[in-house]
């Protein structure tokens, strides 16, 4: 018979056991840190129906999208976490309380060109909080410190979350006559980090922007100073126009309570080039980076969005959330070894045998496990050293030896296989002493 070789397909991940801890233990700590400001579980189907899903697509979006049929349906893998969400929150409007406090943790996919670092399968980690008719600002100023807490339960320090307004970009772009350009604008913007000043201007010009009109856009998006002092400027900038007006009151607001909520100054600041691409976002808008990791891009960006199930009914539902890409934050920090596999095995003893009869070592692993203490017990013939040296690669730190001796006086030897040291011990002590 011919073999077919082992292999995975571009754009997915697969990690060896090491690896996928580490991986569950940084999707764990996402999870913990979103439950502790009270956001509920849900969980939606990755394949939906196809208008479902492309009810807004369009352009890059629809392209992206993996498409199939089934019978007469037209069906689609989900491709973000937020249009799942938008027809959830339509179809269950009636049993939700609002505001709708939601996260979601789940893979959603894309047929992107695959790259280094970039997937069509990966793992999304959101919250959202969705208002019913109207949302209070203060949910936008809460939001940052959601995101403090989370990329310091992933054992981060140092980093920055990038807080701007779209409603300040959008009344700078009425006041310059460039409406009709101002999603294709914003774009070009977000993209300052990445391409420099240089690639921006020649990129407005191709999309027809004015020379004077570019220049006042480079102007407004390089005011610097602190969060205070760019507050001021803007103010200064003497703009009249009302959506202008409306977004400086709105961020002004948000740093108000982002400093009642308790968030350090060194990690945040106004940042007047983030834009965020997707046009949807109507406010506040985030975006966070580790500053000694600044290659990696945002790790954690969302904003604001003033109704998001427009396509699914009538109800006007503003919401404000952020998301994190887990796969490509975590595929990128174990490239540059930010961080650290610290267990091989989720065992933390391994119960060996020398008898043949297995009765007292299963009765001794099923005693620990009901005290909740992960036991594996090493059934097969080899020899001892041989199950020490399994016990040693996975890094199981005690091995609990049975052999006659134990069985004749019902106790156990226990070795801690980091120090070598052993001792013998009554069963029932077992648990104290692990």
């Amino acid at each position: 018979m011919n073999k077919i070789e082992p292999r995975t397909l571009p754009g997915f991940m697969e990690l060896l056991p090491k690896d996928q801890i580490m991986f569950n233990k940084m999707k764990e700590k996402i999870q913990k840190s979103y439950e502790k400001f009270g956001f509920l579980p849900i969980d939606t189907p990755i394949i939906e129906m196809s208008e479902v899903l492309l009810a807004k697509a369009g352009g890059e979006t629809e392209k992206q999208i993996y498409e199939f049929q089934k019978g007469d349906n037209n069906l689609a893998l989900r491709f973000d976490l937020t249009v799942p969400l938008a027809k959830y929150v339509a179809q269950y409007y009636n049993e939700l309380s609002f505001p709708f406090r939601r996260y979601q943790i789940g893979k959603v996919y894309r047929g992107e060109r695959p790259q280094k670092g970039r997937f069509r399968e990966f793992y999304q980690c959101d919250i959202d909080i969705i208002g019913d008719g109207e949302l209070s600002i203060i949910n936008d100023a809460e939001i940052p410190k959601i995101i403090y807490n989370t990329i310091k339960e992933l054992g981060f320090d140092n980093f920055t979350i990038c807080i701007n307004n779209r409603k300040i970009l959008n009344g700078l772009f009425k006041e310059l006559e460039q409406e009709e350009n101002s999603i294709e604008i914003m774009r070009i913007i977000d993209k300052l980090e990445k391409i420099g000043k240089e690639k921006v201007i020649q990129e407005l010009a191709k999309v027809n922007v004015p020379e004077d009109a570019i220049n006042k856009i480079i102007e407004f998006i390089q005011i610097q100073g602190s969060t205070d002092e760019k507050l001021q400027k803007l103010e200064q900038l003497n703009i009249q126009n009302d959506i202008f007006k409306t977004g400086v009151e709105e961020l002004k607001e948000v740093i108000k309570y982002i400093r009642i909520f308790g968030l350090p100054e060194e990690n945040f600041r106004v940042d007047l080039t983030i834009a965020r691409g997707l046009d949807y976002y109507t406010g506040t808008v985030y975006e966070t980076f580790l500053n000694e990791y600044r290659s990696l891009g945002s790790v954690c960006s969302g904003g604001r969005y003033e109704n998001l199930a427009e396509y699914y009914t009538d109800r006007k539902l503003p919401g404000v959330g952020v998301s994190i890409g887990l796969t490509r934050l975590f595929y990128k920090l174990n490239e540059l070894q930010a961080i650290k596999e610290e267990q091989k095995s989720i065992s933390k003893v391994l119960v060996v045998s020398m008898v043949e009869d297995m009765t007292k070592p299963i009765e001794v692993a099923t005693f620990l496990r009901e005290n909740n203490i992960p036991t594996e017990v090493y059934i097969g013939n080899k020899k001892i050293k041989a199950k020490f040296k399994y016990a040693d690669r996975l890094q199981i730190p005690f091995v609990i030896v049975i052999g006659e001796d134990e069985i004749t006086n019902n106790v156990v030897t226990l070795k801690n296989m980091e120090t070598g040291e052993q001792e013998t011990l009554k069963i029932e002590d077992l648990k104290a002493k692990l």
